[in-house]
């Protein structure tokens, strides 16, 4: 009898205790600071009870930021650009969706294939040359491409994607 209850607990303890995340994705803190950006859909790690995981800037500036140089069509010359990874948001907040469906605070909206979101693809900047980027200057956050890495980077399809002034990203099957 004794060696069936080892197993039998086990198995009992198995079904009852919860099942990690992935890695990147094991839980979010609970924003601090103003809620900037909020992700919502098929992820699996919220931090809200509406299912959503809600980031301020610094939740943003923790999850290993990245600094790009890269012109766009928007800017005068090459800029620097600092955010997360779009890979490593998604991770984070364990998203598991195929289709990126980003919104603006003025109602822009756009899809952006979740196979987009590679270690040396995009980020979402905070930072334009080291300073915040204020709402009538494309911020608090902007989609940014290292268009001037890769050819297919620019264009009118991506350049659509760079979304800015981004405050929600909904991750759709």
């Amino acid at each position: 009898m004794k060696t069936l209850f080892v197993p039998a607990m086990l198995a009992l303890l198995f079904c009852i205790a919860p099942i990690p995340q992935v890695a990147g994705a094991a839980t979010l803190p609970q924003p601090e600071g103003e809620v900037v950006l909020t992700l919502s859909g098929q992820i699996a790690t919220p931090n809200d009870p509406s299912g959503s995981a809600l980031f301020d800037l610094a939740m943003l500036a923790a999850l290993e930021p990245v600094t790009i140089s890269t012109s766009t069509i928007w800017t005068q010359g090459v800029q620097e650009f600092t955010g997360v990874r779009l890979s490593r948001l998604l991770a984070a907040a364990g998203a598991s969706g195929t289709v990126l469906h980003a919104l603006a605070l003025n109602d822009y909206a756009v899809d952006i294939p979740a196979t987009d979101a590679v270690e040396d693809g995009p980020i979402v900047a905070y930072l334009l040359n080291g300073k915040p980027m204020p709402l009538r200057e494309k911020g608090p956050l902007w989609i940014i491409y290292p268009f001037d890495a890769k050819n297919e980077y620019q264009s009118e399809v991506t350049y659509s994607r760079s979304i800015w002034q981004l405050d929600r990203i909904v991750v759709n099957p």
